[in-house]
């Protein structure tokens, strides 16, 4: 929890200062005589926001496997800043519906944590009460907060996640995206994040790389959006779906994203925006 109280990074335009937290030096990956990943060279710096988008059957799970470790590549060098730690929520969590286990005892099996260490964090996300209820039982929106909790329990300097909004509704992804960024502030560590969600990439990533098994382009996200490579693997008649998402914060939503009653505001209608108080977020 210290870091979480006092690493923060500033400003994401300090993102990427100092040496490379990790590094992938020509890359490859096979699996049953089919190449996966093919010549990637990529690095994380520290603070960053690093986003890896590509079409379904692309390896960017696989890739996040490497960065991770559990995975080992067949050609290629990973290098890891000595003392590096990472925390991972992947994209989907498995369990025996047979087996009891809470979340506390999750939480503590994947980052040794205590109980009090466990109850602070698990209110930092949002889900203090689902300290004592099985995982099993847990919403979708619950099971990723609780998953996050158990990755900054660990102090990362690099949080990796997988799809992590998979399964949400738009006002679910969008407040669970809140949420990492406002962790990322407090604590400063970096975050390589495989999304599907292209507005969310390119309202918040300071880097995207666009893969299809190999690097098709990478850079900032304007000059991902502008390249040839992505716009023929994504079109540029995307409907829209690289706009922001345009939400009114007049309301809030619980960790699934339900509408929470609306609360009395003390704002006169003299005093609203003329344009009725709707906002641009980076949702």
């Amino acid at each position: 929890m210290s870091r979480m109280a006092g690493r923060g990074s500033g400003p994401k335009g300090a993102a990427g200062a100092g040496a490379p937290l990790l590094r992938l030096e020509r890359v490859e990956v096979v699996r049953g005589g089919r190449t996966i990943l093919e010549d990637i060279t990529l690095e994380i710096r520290p603070g960053e926001i690093l986003t890896i988008v590509g079409p379904n059957g692309a390896g960017k799970s696989t890739l996040v496997k490497v960065v991770v470790g559990a995975i080992m590549p067949d050609r290629g060098r990973v290098w890891r800043r000595p003392g590096l730690v990472i925390g991972y929520v992947p994209q989907r969590l498995a369990l025996d519906p047979s087996m009891p286990l809470t979340a506390r005892r999750f939480i503590a099996l994947v980052a040794g944590a205590g109980e009090g260490e466990i109850a602070a964090m698990l209110a930092r996300v949002g889900t203090p009460h689902v300290f004592d209820r099985q995982m099993t039982a847990l919403s979708g929106g619950e099971t990723q907060r609780v998953l996050l909790a158990a990755a900054l329990l660990r102090e990362p300097d690099l949080l990796v996640l997988d799809e992590p909004a998979q399964g949400l509704d738009q006002p679910g992804e969008a407040a669970f995206y809140r949420l990492l960024e406002a962790c990322r502030r407090e604590a400063g560590f970096a975050i390589l994040m495989v999304s599907h969600d292209l507005h969310v990439v390119m309202s918040t990533s300071d880097r995207v790389i666009c893969l299809n098994r190999h690097v098709c382009c990478t850079g900032t996200p304007a000059a991902v959006e502008a390249a040839p490579e992505y716009r023929a693997l994504f079109g540029t008649g995307t409907g829209g779906a690289l706009a922001l998402y345009r939400h009114s914060h007049d309301h809030a939503h619980d960790v699934d994203g339900n509408c929470l009653p609306k609360k009395p505001s003390a704002v006169t209608d003299a005093e609203r925006p003329a344009d009725g108080g709707t906002t641009d977020a980076a949702d």
